[in-house]
């Protein structure tokens, strides 16, 4: 079967709002919606760290920026009614697993709070045709039994991110049947995670942590080497999310299910240890990680997720395999160190992509 493809004709022109586009995942999504020559307006706070792909990219990034935060529901409102946008993807969030434990209140204002603040500002517009709000691959209650999930398994959520995003699952779906389906504007969650990619800095993310390490001449230390997850390059997800839209907004929508999970096109089971090794192989340094001495937050070893809904509805599947993903991540950071110009670099891959190579 042959996957389908993201349609440009669609996006062109097409007033877009995406949230967290100063993200990692919002970049990429930024960028490529920009090259089909969507009219996209950014809400999302200003980047932190040292480095940031949107960062990179924003000096020849088109399109409208508001640095903002999602929790202050009257600016946040005020963006959205000047943006008057037909599609929206909300990406915006708190993240980061480990974070949420140190700082669970803010993660759930972020996660919850915030989308639902979104889905208030949007509930008015006239010419909006549908919205996607982007949730986790951890939003499923998670037994740790390894099989995986369907759309239709139960929520649940032991950490508070995971808690925070099944929460915001069932906020969304309670939004959507009480205020937008009766408007015929189709609002949908996707579950994808656990993404790759060239252009992440993020804390506590094992690519970015070990290029932090060869970058420094430092040794990588790994806190859960024998945990497994669904690896997939970002733009994997990202086309899932704008073939999803697209499928929304034809039609209102009508046969397309309102929650779709977006993930490897077979499990195939790589271990964090097995995903170090081969990256520390691909930056020449040594496999030489240890294990993280101290007392870490809990995670589940395993998680897995079936994406064969989005195959059989929208015609979606996973392009790249694990290893393309890691040789196309790689690939980035290489270039970056070798001082490249990576928008240029950037918008190669997701023309390689577009073109299945």
């Amino acid at each position: 079967m042959t996957a389908a493809a993201v349609n440009p004709d669609f996006w062109n022109g097409r007033r877009v709002l995406l949230t967290g586009h100063t993200g990692f995942k919002g970049a990429w999504a930024a960028l490529w919606l920009a090259k089909m020559g969507a009219d996209v307006t950014g809400i999302s706070l200003a980047p932190d760290g040292e480095f940031s792909l949107f960062g990179i990219l924003q000096p020849r990034l088109s399109l409208t920026s508001h640095l903002l935060d999602i929790r202050d529901k009257g600016a946040l409102a005020n963006a959205v009614t000047e943006a008057n946008p037909e599609i929206v993807l909300h990406m915006a969030a708190q993240a980061l697993v480990r974070r949420s434990y140190r700082e669970p209140e803010e993660t759930f204002a972020v996660n919850v709070t915030g989308s639902i603040n979104l889905m208030e500002a949007l509930r008015d517009l006239e010419g909006l045709k549908a919205a996607l709000m982007i949730t986790s691959d951890k939003v499923y209650r998670n037994d740790d039994s390894g099989r995986a999930f369907v759309e239709s398994d139960p929520l649940g959520g032991d950490d508070p991110y995971s808690a925070s995003k099944a929460a915001c699952e069932i906020a969304v779906a309670s939004y959507a049947k009480s205020f937008f389906y009766d408007n015929n504007v189709p609002v949908a969650t996707a579950r994808a995670g656990n993404v790759i990619g060239g252009g992440d800095f993020s804390e506590d993310r094992l690519i970015p942590d070990i290029w932090r390490a060869a970058r420094d001449g430092e040794s990588v230390t790994l806190r859960y080497p024998g945990a497994t997850r669904p690896w997939q390059h970002v733009l994997e997800s990202v086309s899932g999310y704008l073939l999803y839209l697209q499928a929304l907004a034809m039609d209102k929508g009508a046969g397309v299910p309102k929650a779709l999970n977006f993930g490897p096109e077979k499990i195939e089971n790589l271990t964090v240890g097995e995903i170090a090794r081969d990256v520390q192989a691909a930056f020449g340094i040594p496999d030489d990680w240890s294990l993280e001495k101290a007392a870490q937050p809990p995670e589940k070893t395993h998680l897995a997720l079936d994406a064969s809904l989005a195959r059989k509805t929208i015609g979606w599947r996973a392009n790249w395999t694990a290893e393309t993903a890691l040789a196309r991540t790689v690939d980035w950071y290489k270039a970056f160190n070798e001082g490249a110009d990576m928008y240029d670099f950037t918008l190669s891959q997701i023309t390689a992509y577009e073109a299945r190579s």
